[in-house]
């Protein structure tokens, strides 16, 4: 029996198996931190090698499109408040990503922070919707590329495809996509053959895209006209520009902020995917020469510049053009050739292509390197981890994955599938918030592959004469108890090491102090733990109170963003009004109780500031994004993760390398608990009942 006298019945054996498996769904990642910079891989990234990867995976050929989309349909010359926003919303993420690549310089960004700290189903699921995001994001960037390059060669390409190789089958494209097919093969190859290579294929991309962005910004400033943020509608609600007559609809209220304050938030949200691609910055951990204080940098400093890009772009759009104007497929192109400057076009054609050409190797480099590090911790079929000694690259993984990616950008239309980035990637913004909050409450940042049990998980069994006689000798390990009561040590050397103690021979005193250093905590003492705290550093009663209001701070939220996103206009009923207002109740009481728990003070090149408010409010910002994902979209996140479950279920969970260092040891425990005999252990009950009274 363990822990508690409750369970000296056999038919504790149950509890056993399912503590078993709670074990085993949120065991962590056992990481030395002497061996941090250990890597197979190449370090050869610096800082501006990881800038071009973040600027060029998120500022894609979106930039040319997006303002004018969001402008024109949404939120008017307003825009620009919107890009404000979703900055501010994407800087809250990338500060927690900015702290766990300062602790945590590993390959896999966020499926290596959610192992380290929640678990591991958690960070299994974490990992298998990244690889579908940047799996769909590679293909749907690789079709985008093909069609914007062939309309440079007019067309003739995709023609010759339609004409003769039309497909007519349920949920394929119309036609085979040879041309993407082809480019995903190209840049796969120039990815496997060296990490250095492609960063110098990427900043080259980056530095023209960024030169055409400057060119536009600088052009179009000569050709704006103040008068395009005070437009006002006449008396008929219409406005007559140019030779077009628009109608009430398009217009709005009109001026800077024609569609109102909840437009903008409307279209923060659509601005918000607009920063999407910075985290592939987290997948070099074992690639960068000094990741502690490059990844940080280098997520912040690309941010930055996607902002400002988008704030001076969408500036300068819709001063050229009223909003209404705007032509939300190609909105660039149109309002230069609107002011007769239509030699503008080849360059912001030149601008796109290499944007696309950024984004798809910044959606490519990091699929393998997930892959690679779920298949090195056992959680994928291990093949996948194997590096070229070489071109010190993951080289299956990045072949893989690669043929993947053009097979899907060749045969699929992936229109519908491109909300499934969206869910992947906010529900992994979401874990690495809520492991910040977990990882600072913790009394230390890691554990060694080698540490003992943390004390309260040591495997204490009270036994009678009758029973020790029982069990093998070589079970109890007098020597190593003997041993722990020298140096006065409550941890256990190993998991099935047994305190024994003959209640008839008057050692229940001394396994009375033993367990109370080991008890569980009262629900009496959590309530007032949660706002008084009795440290100032982090105990083990502090790091649970802190795990469990982290959580229902996490479903707080969500019950909050669920309500306000779906229920709007129904705020007045009260069956609706009293849940939201008890949701918000409770964010506010655990962001209070986060607030007043105790941190891990430890020195790391980089910390979050305002902890938790920063996290807490990334993490609610994702989820009410989440809860604003159409229904379908959730149905086939379902459909992927069954897939998902089914391979950690039958592979994953036994194949894992945490399995062997941590769930073997405790299943010996588990066998030895249930070797005990009932009768004696409801004896022992008794007698500990009666001397508690």
């Amino acid at each position: 029996l363990a822990m508690s006298p409750a369970a000296f019945s056999l038919g504790g054996s149950l509890s056993y198996y399912a503590t078993l498996l709670l074990s085993i769904v949120t065991r962590k990642k056992t990481v030395d931190e002497a061996h941090l910079a250990d890597t197979k891989l190449s370090r050869c990234l610096g800082t501006l090698d990881l800038v071009a990867l973040g600027v060029g995976s998120t500022l894609g050929a979106g930039v040319y499109v997006i303002a004018g989309e969001v402008a024109q349909k949404t939120t008017g010359p307003a825009v620009i408040v919107s890009f404000f926003i979703a900055a501010a919303a994407s800087v809250l993420a990338g500060l927690c990503y900015a702290e766990f690549g300062a602790r945590v310089p590993k390959s896999g960004s966020a499926y290596v922070y959610s192992y380290v700290t929640v678990g591991e189903l958690m960070a299994f699921v974490i990992g298998w919707n990244l690889i579908l995001e940047y799996a769909i994001g590679t293909a749907s960037v690789a079709r985008a590329w093909s069609q914007n390059f062939d309309s440079l060669l007019g067309g003739r390409v995709i023609n010759i495809f339609r004409q003769y190789l039309t497909m007519s089958v349920p949920g394929i494209a119309k036609y085979p996509d040879f041309f993407a097919f082809g480019i995903v093969l190209l840049l796969t190859l120039v990815i496997a053959f060296g990490v250095k290579e492609s960063a110098w294929v990427t900043k080259a991309f980056t530095l023209v895209n960024l030169m055409v962005l400057a060119t536009v910004v600088i052009a179009g400033s000569w050709l704006a006209d103040g008068a395009n943020w005070r437009i006002r509608p006449g008396p008929n609600g219409t406005v007559e520009f140019g030779n077009a007559t628009y109608a009430a609809s398009r217009i709005g209220a009109g001026g800077f902020m024609p569609f109102g304050l909840r437009s903008i938030v409307s279209g923060a949200g659509t601005c918000f995917y607009a920063f999407v691609g910075f985290d592939a910055i987290a997948t070099t951990g074992e690639e960068a020469k000094n990741p502690q204080k490059a990844i940080p940098v280098s997520i912040i400093v690309s941010l930055a510049i996607c902002f400002a890009a988008y704030f001076s772009l969408s500036t300068v759009l819709t001063l050229i053009q009223p909003y209404f104007a705007l032509d939300p497929l190609a909105p660039l192109p149109a309002a230069f050739a609107a002011q007769g400057w239509r030699v503008a076009n080849y360059i912001i054609a030149v601008g796109a292509v290499c944007a696309l050409s950024t984004s798809l190797l910044g959606a490519m480099f990091p699929l393998p390197r997930i892959v690679y590090a779920m298949a090195s911790d056992g959680l994928l079929f291990r093949f996948l981890a194997s590096v070229n000694r070489r071109l010190s690259t993951p080289l299956v993984a990045t072949l893989i994955t690669g043929l993947l990616s053009a097979v899907m950008a060749c045969l699929f239309e992936l229109k519908e599938l491109v909300d499934m980035m969206s869910i992947g990637t906010l529900l992994a913004y979401t874990l690495v918030a809520i492991s910040v909050l977990i990882l600072r409450g913790n009394r230390d940042d890691l554990r060694h592959p080698d540490a003992e049990e943390p004390p309260g998980s040591v495997d204490i069994r009270v036994v009678t004469h009758r029973q020790q006689q029982r069990l093998p000798a070589d079970r109890l390990k007098p020597e190593k108890q003997e041993r722990q009561q020298e140096r006065g040590s409550s941890d256990s050397d190993s998991a099935d090491a047994v305190l024994v103690c003959d209640p008839h021979s008057g050692g229940l005193a001394d396994l009375s102090t033993h367990f109370r250093q080991h008890r569980r905590m009262t629900w009496r003492e959590y309530l007032r733990l949660s706002f008084r705290p009795e440290s100032t550093a982090p105990t083990r009663f502090s790091e649970s109170v802190n795990r469990r209001n982290t959580f229902l701070f996490l479903a707080a939220a969500t019950l909050l963003a669920f309500l306000t996103e779906n229920y709007p206009d129904r705020m007045h009923q009260p069956g609706v009004l009293l849940p939201t207002l008890a949701a918000f109740a409770a964010c506010f009481g655990l962001l209070f109780s986060l607030y007043r728990q105790p941190e891990n003070a430890k020195p790391v090149a980089f910390r979050v500031p305002a902890v938790p408010f920063v996290p807490c409010l990334s993490v609610f910002i994702n989820v009410y994004l989440m809860m604003a994902l159409p229904s379908g979209t959730w149905v086939r996140f379902l459909v992927w993760m069954t897939i998902g479950m089914a391979i950690y279920c039958l592979y994953g969970a036994r194949s894992s390398t945490e399995h062997a260092r941590q769930t073997i040891r405790k299943m010996r425990g588990i066998r030895l608990a249930i070797e005990l005999d009932a009768d004696g252990g409801k004896e022992v009950s008794q007698m500990m009942d009666k001397e508690q009274d």
